[in-house]
């Protein structure tokens, strides 16, 4: 047998000439796909002398992602042997898991979910392969022609979109057979792939969920049932992933957010815009209080801008070229007409702001602007409407309607540098000061085919934020082509109690604006320069922070958040007004607290504390008034006693003072 000369992992070897990735990684099993000279390709593909071969194991992302979408395929399978009328979507893997969009002649209910899973477990116990197979155009259309919607895909080709690109894609159409024991296949589908070798490399799944998806997308579309799973390399791996998600659905700000009595969203306003409830409300001017302070003694201005303007606005900024989908709809304002209502003075396209930016540019160019006024920082609170599709919207965390803690920071060239720096680390602190502690940054590059500008001008930008991230000695990771097509982005990724990764602050450096907008300062040496203008939001939006905040603390709030800090609940009705004195002594003292005065025993009231999640619960019996004192009953159970009054308010204070978690 003749051999040739090809590269594992890096080191020269010769192999059999018709010998298969599955055959050099036959001894790691952890091994499920690889790549050949760059490119993830099967185990089962084929080999020339000079090929480049990459071990690409089930845990790295590609291979959880071949896993996974591996997974869905095995899904579509079992779904059609059982279902057999079912017609089939796109399945592609997601984060943490993938799905699948069906078209069946009658919706899926829960308790299909078991009858697939079984089927499932059948296919992967069986050890199917999966083969791929080249086709052309017409032979695909031929051979799918009762799968309507993967012959859309067929004639779509490479604008079917980012996640049908799993399906359609490349320089050629491919399809996956599926082959049972003796060779044959039991099943095909129109896929780009890879996939793993053989169905026996999937060790644990689980179906999750279905919902109601539009084909494509698209509203105009038939309407689909996805079925949600999530698949994963080990049962452990599994079990702590849906641990995981118990947790999370206890901490659901959505549901949180009912049982606090903190904000809600009525269906006479619409999807995706919330109204903020009055405990709600309080937390809310807690965060944004909190936040002004600390603008203020960093040197920020504060500015207002009109939530709408008219069409050229955004025009100058780009966003009609680049954002446009993003954007509610135009109003059509200012319109007159004559008499027989025909049209006098044509009217002018009114949006409803996606962004601040343009505004703040508008402010920095109202004037000559010196160079002795850089860098100047200029923030506000900064209501903004996106569009969201409503399959993405997810209570606060991703709305319609939402409130930027926005920055925009103008200065020279020489002071980047600098403020970069100065920035992040004012960030990364306030966020602390919220009570998130586990930070890494993310650095997102150019993409030269994606982008406008000077390379001089991006590798300066660039190479200051990577020096400011690495002087914080935070991971940073290189997210490669991954920046906007202005400048590049510095990225705040925060973890939370229970370990999940949220997007946080962003800062961004941008070159197009400032030439877009024609903002100059007139420089030292009397010429007129452009000012570098760089992108702030700390927590994203207020309502997502405020999102994130209730999962991390699980509506726990620390005391200087929470609405009521303080519930005054009397052993009995003898000792109310004692208590009641107390607590007026804490409202003076800047406390926010009340007399629980119902009729409910005080155990009741104890509980109802706790639901409340109130962080403090003061307690006075006959002792605590014959001695001046109360009693501390916090939200762990724990319980501590006879403390005089002056020194319980004194601790109230100092954990509000110092925002410290009780």
């Amino acid at each position: 047998m003749s051999e040739i000369s090809v590269t594992v992992d890096g080191v020269a070897v010769n192999v059999a000439a018709d010998q298969k990735p599955t055959q050099i990684f036959a001894d790691r099993k952890d091994v499920v796909v690889c790549k050949i000279n760059g490119e993830l390709k099967d185990l089962w593909s084929d080999l020339v002398s000079g090929d480049s071969i990459e071990s690409v194991t089930i845990s790295s992302p590609e291979g959880l992602a071949v896993l996974r979408h591996s997974t869905a395929h095995v899904m579509a399978q079992a779904v059609q042997s059982i279902f057999s009328g079912t017609r089939l979507g796109i399945g592609p893997p997601i984060t943490d898991g993938f799905y699948y969009d069906f078209d069946p002649e009658r919706p899926f209910n829960p308790d299909d979910f078991e009858k697939i899973e079984s089927a499932m477990r059948k296919i992967i116990k069986d050890g199917q392969r999966f083969k791929r197979r080249i086709t052309s155009e017409s032979g695909a259309l031929k051979e799918l022609a009762h799968e309507p919607y993967k012959c859309e895909l067929i004639g779509l080709k490479s604008g079917a979109g980012e996640e049908a690109s799993v399906e359609v894609g490349g320089a050629e159409l491919t399809i996956y057979d599926n082959l049972g024991r003796d060779g044959q296949p039991v099943w095909s589908d129109l896929c780009r792939g890879p996939h793993l070798p053989s169905t026996k490399h999937i060790p644990a799944f689980k179906l999750m969920r279905s919902a109601a998806a539009y084909w494509r997308g698209s509203e105009k579309n038939p309407m689909l049932q996805r079925i949600y799973g999530t698949a994963w390399p080990t049962q452990e791996e599994l079990t702590a992933h849906l641990e995981l998600l118990a947790e999370a659905e206890k901490r659901d700000h959505r549901r949180l957010g009912n049982e606090l009595d903190l904000f809600s969203f009525p269906e006479e306003i619409g999807s995706g815009l919330a109204v903020f409830h009055p405990k709600g409300g309080i937390i809310r001017r807690a965060m944004e209080d909190y936040s002004r302070i600390r603008h203020e003694e960093e040197g920020y201005e504060f500015v207002y801008s009109p939530h709408l303007t008219k069409a050229a606005l955004f025009e100058t900024s780009g966003h009609l070229d680049w954002y446009s989908e993003g954007m509610y709809p135009p109003m059509i304002l200012d319109e007159e007409h004559h008499p027989d209502g025909t049209i006098k003075k044509a009217g002018q396209q009114y949006y409803m702001k996606p962004m601040n930016c343009p505004f703040h540019n508008l402010i920095f160019r109202a004037r000559g602007r010196s160079y002795r006024e850089l860098p100047l920082r200029l923030f506000e609170f900064g209501t903004v409407y996106r569009y969201e599709k409503s399959g993405v919207m997810h209570g606060l965390t991703r709305a319609r309607g939402f409130t930027q803690d926005d920055a925009h920071i103008y200065c020279t060239k020489e002071q980047m540098p600098t403020e970069l720096d100065s920035l992040l680390t004012f960030v990364l602190n306030l966020l602390r000061d919220y009570g998130l502690n586990d930070f890494y940054l993310e650095l997102s590059t150019r993409n030269p085919e994606k982008s406008v500008g000077d390379d001089k001008d991006w590798t300066e930008a660039t190479e200051a934020l990577r020096k400011a991230a690495e002087a914080q000695k935070l991971e940073l990771v290189l997210d490669e082509g991954g920046a906007a097509f202005y400048g590049p982005k510095i990225s705040v990724q925060a973890k939370d109690a229970i370990g999940r990764t949220w997007q946080m602050s962003t800062i961004q450096v941008d070159f197009q604006l400032p030439q877009r907008f024609e903002l100059e300062y007139s420089a030292a040496d009397g010429t007129r320069q452009r000012p570098v203008m760089i992108h702030r939001a700390l927590f994203g939006s207020i309502e997502r922070f405020f999102g994130v905040l209730t999962e991390h603390y699980s509506g726990a709030f620390p005391p200087w958040l929470a609405p009521l800090q303080a519930v005054g609940i009397p052993v009995a009705d003898a000792f109310a007004d004692y208590l009641a004195d107390v607590i007026s002594q804490m409202k003076k003292a800047g406390i926010r607290a009340e007399l629980d005065a119902s009729d409910d025993r005080m155990q009741k009231k104890v509980r109802n504390a706790q639901m409340q999640k109130v962080p403090f619960m003061v307690i006075a019996g006959e002792e605590d008034q014959k001695a001046g004192a109360v009693s501390f009953r916090y939200r762990n159970g724990e319980q501590k006693n006879g403390i005089p009054i002056a020194q319980a308010i004194a601790e109230i204070k100092e954990s509000v003072n110092k925002r410290i978690q009780v």
